[in-house]
């Protein structure tokens, strides 16, 4: 089976990449914007018919699309979240290769859901910031297209390689700088979200799952389980070794939290040890606040969780790897930084 992946270097294509070359069935190849990449496109840049060109050439069986960004402004998201994903569309229908699509979607296309539920493909989507605004418009292109496609709605991906600017990732961090520094104390802000982490090693064995299935429209990747970020933190403490005290600084309630472009942070070594917010970033009061659309950056709420009953049913999957595992996956990097 022939397949072109699409974004290989990315946080998930990475891992999307190493699960095909362990079938000895696929035949890969990798096309994307840096040096490393079997052949070099920019999807937000290049023309339908450039592309539709080489998948003449190459006749892959599936694509995989991996590619896209998640922090930036609102114009970078379009261009490489939903442009990006009408030249693959346009390429796919104008070539003559009948390749099937899997696009990796995103839980922040549904947006905040009620606490306590489970999010099903058939929510109606809310997103509530640009990026998943920018998701949406892209699985609404690839459901709109008229061909053979499916789109995983991964929801919090986690475990190795997870990006220093995720909320995890953040908090491993400032649990290293405290480790480092011999603080007792860590104080933690934005702890009290609730989100739906699935490690990305899964996620990679969905995509295989849904390369060889002829499941079509949105399947949600998730565990299947809601995890507060406190519940997290303490985790990453046991896996960790650290000893010291975990205490959560309350955000203020109204307070406009981040930017819609991402998560910020700030962590400062003053009395009473290690400070750093999280998931929902405290006000600097050195600084004025600045206005943010959105108050939480990803747009999703304080909650959300995936029913991830359509994954079982029409691709056989279920997720194996446990979120204390995927912490220690992610400590361990992060205590090798120096």
């Amino acid at each position: 089976m022939r397949v072109l992946l699409i974004g290989a270097n990315g946080y998930i294509g990475r891992f999307v990449a190493d699960r095909l070359l362990a079938d000895p069935a696929v035949q890969l190849t990798a096309l994307g914007r840096g040096d490393d990449a079997d052949v070099r496109f920019d999807l937000s840049t290049g023309s339908p018919g450039a592309l539709t060109r080489f998948l003449d050439a190459v006749h892959p069986g599936v694509v995989v699309n991996c590619a896209g960004a998640t922090r930036a402004g609102a114009r970078e998201l379009t261009r490489h979240n939903t442009v990006a994903v009408a030249t693959v569309c346009e390429a796919l229908r104008r070539s003559g290769c009948g390749a099937r699509l899997v696009q990796i979607g995103c839980g922040a296309e549904y947006g905040p859901s009620q606490p306590g539920s489970s999010t099903a493909e058939d929510a109606v989507p809310r997103p509530g910031g640009p990026y998943g605004v920018s998701k949406l418009a892209a699985t609404e292109l690839v459901l709109g297209s008229g061909l053979d496609a499916v789109v995983l709605r991964v929801f919090s991906p986690a475990g190795p390689g997870t990006p220093a600017g995720s909320p995890l990732g953040r908090l491993a961090e400032a649990m290293r700088r405290a480790m480092q520094s011999g603080d007792g104390e860590l104080k933690l802000g934005g702890l009290g979200v609730q989100r739906d982490f699935v490690d990305v090693r899964d996620v990679a064995r969905a995509v295989h799952a849904a390369s060889l299935s002829a499941a079509q429209g949105v399947i949600n990747i998730g565990s299947g389980r809601a995890v507060r970020l406190r519940d997290a933190a303490a985790v990453l403490a046991r896996v960790a070794g650290y000893g010291g005290a975990l205490h959560e600084l309350d955000t203020p309630s109204g307070y406009p939290s981040a930017a819609p472009t991402g998560l910020h942070s700030r962590a400062d070594h003053g009395q009473g040890g290690l400070r750093a917010a999280i998931g929902h970033p405290r006000p600097d009061p050195d600084l004025a606040p600045s206005p943010a659309a959105y108050p939480y950056p990803d747009g999703c709420g304080s909650w959300q969780q995936a029913d991830v009953r359509t994954a079982r049913d029409r691709l056989g999957w279920r997720p194996r790897i446990n979120l204390e595992e995927s912490l220690a996956d992610i400590w361990m990097e992060a205590a090798c930084r120096i």
